[in-house]
């Protein structure tokens, strides 16, 4: 166990083999990283950043592919007392200088082959460490005296539109963080004999946090994919004791034949979240492989609350239990707590809830409750046994293959575009991407809009996740007696569930 540790630097330390060769991660086309390199490695890249007139208590922001590199920086920036500040790689220009406007950082690192948004100081960094920033790193020794920090220091800044479509960037905290990774590092059993395959992304809280935590807390290994692709899963599971992945992950592998009990000997251990997991997949995956899948629930602003057990039921349709330290309660429109089994909204508290976002307020009464509980916006119930279920969500929030997309977001870039009158923006279900995003369309009176002009339009102003994979034209969109648009009704005709599309 790792004891009860303030901050992440000294979490990490605490979970460090004593042996510096022993292996962190492996990459596809790189030599094995070990413990001892990693350190030498983010010593270099903490010297650079200070040298770059980063201060304790800045703002980092990261846009890369994912890459060893990535890590490197987040731990560098642990170590210099900075903030790390991610940003998806897929991120159009206007996106990424929306976030660098809002949160102000001292340095934004970025790929050689995206053009930089004016303001910050940048250098580049590329997935095989090259660059600006890594020949600076390169004139520093591989020793560095770690800036001390406190609980309460900001760690990361991770933004989120939440529900009103606008990105707002997450503030999180030593305590929010370092308290989550040693709760879930106990909880799901974490050794310094597991090796974690690594698929996910590692902009947001699942692939930085969730997972590298774990490895970074016990002393184990990752096996570290760019990406999610499934002949590199299966091909890297026989070796692998951990999979954490979202459901479309689960749903492309049950596709594959190659997939079965033999592949998946080793491992002790999957875990799915981001999004809600179909009951029909955990049974389907059960079966092939032999593995129920742990289902879990968390947010940017929380990172994890709730787990099914390691060892105990896990139960379909249920993301289990709150995790130690953590309270979760159900409440009605009053506020009051739900009775067992009702349906009402899912409020948290502990040290893993964030404070708020940047440049706001402090615990804005709008999210927070007086006694301190989160109000996650989240539906559900909790159940005789204890076990909370997930019923939806109370705005429109879209989670499509395990990342967020916010309709008010995408419809206001096509309400921009010409022709269109307006636009409503819902998600429907997808047996690969749990929903996807489909738009429905009304054209200004005589002007014509074809379906893929207006995809192809969107595909430039947004990320390629959140382009509506369908438009749907009709005269005009149904509203209620208050003027607001039946998104209920638009998922209801547009909602009918389809196969994945191979």
């Amino acid at each position: 166990m790792t004891g009860d540790a303030a901050t992440l630097g000294e979490l990490f330390r605490r979970g460090r083999p004593a042996d510096p060769h022993a292996v962190l991660l492996e990459a596809p086309g790189d030599s094995p990283l070990t413990y001892g390199e990693a350190d030498a490695v983010s010593a270099r890249f903490a010297h650079a950043l200070r040298h770059l007139g980063v201060r304790p208590g800045d703002r980092v922001a990261v846009h890369l592919e994912k890459s060893p590199s990535f890590l490197l920086v987040y731990l560098a920036c642990l170590r210099a007392g900075a903030a790390l500040l991610p940003v998806n790689p897929a991120a159009t220009d206007a996106e990424v200088g929306h976030v660098v406007a809002d949160a102000r950082p001292a340095l934004l690192l970025h790929d050689p082959a995206r053009r930089p948004p004016t303001g910050p100081v940048a250098r580049t960094l590329d997935a095989a460490g090259d660059g600006a920033f890594a020949e600076l790193a390169r004139e520093h020794d591989g020793s560095f005296e770690d800036v001390p920090r406190a609980a309460d220091d900001l760690a990361a800044v991770l933004y989120t539109s939440g529900t009103t479509g606008t990105p707002k960037g997450a503030m999180l905290t030593h305590r929010n963080l370092a308290s989550n990774a040693a709760t879930l590092t106990k909880a799901w059993g974490f050794r310094a004999d597991d090796v974690l395959l690594h698929a996910l992304p590692v902009f947001h809280t699942h692939g930085l946090f969730v997972a590298t935590h774990c490895a970074l807390t016990s002393g184990s290994r990752m096996v570290f994919l760019p990406r999610f692709d499934v002949d590199a899963v299966l091909a890297a599971l026989p070796r692998c004791t951990v999979f954490m992945g979202v459901p479309t992950y689960y749903t492309r592998l049950l596709a594959s034949p190659a997939l079965d009990a033999a592949t998946t000997g080793r491992v002790r251990l999957c875990t799915c979240g981001s999004a809600p997991l179909l009951e029909g997949t955990h049974a389907a995956f059960r079966e092939r492989t032999g593995h129920a899948i742990l289902e879990r629930y968390g947010m940017t602003e929380t990172s994890m609350i709730t787990s099914n057990p390691l060892d105990g039921p896990r139960r379909p349709g249920t993301v289990g239990l709150p995790l130690p330290g953590v309270e979760v309660r159900v409440t009605d429109d009053g506020g009051d707590a739900a009775p067992t089994g009702t349906v009402g909204g899912v409020e948290v508290r502990g040290p893993n809830v964030f404070d708020g976002y940047w440049g706001q307020p402090r615990r804005p009464p709008a999210l927070f409750t007086v006694d301190g509980f989160l109000r996650t916006g989240d539906l559900g119930c909790v159940e005789d046994d204890g076990y909370l279920r997930l019923v939806g969500r109370s705005k429109d929030l879209i989670i499509s293959g395990g990342l967020n997309v916010y309709p008010i977001e995408v419809e206001a870039v096509l309400d921009a575009l010409p022709g269109v009158q307006e636009s409503a923006v819902v998600g429907v279900p997808d047996a690969d991407l749990g929903e996807r995003v489909v738009a429905v369309v009304a054209a200004e009176p005589g002007a014509g809009v074809d379906d893929d002009e207006l995809r192809q339009a969107a595909r430039r102003r947004l990320a390629g996740y959140k382009v509506p994979k369908a438009v749907h034209r009709v005269e005009s969109l149904p509203r209620n007696a208050m003027g607001k648009v039946q998104k209920a009704q638009l998922r209801a005709t547009y909602g009918t569930p389809r196969a994945p599309e191979r």
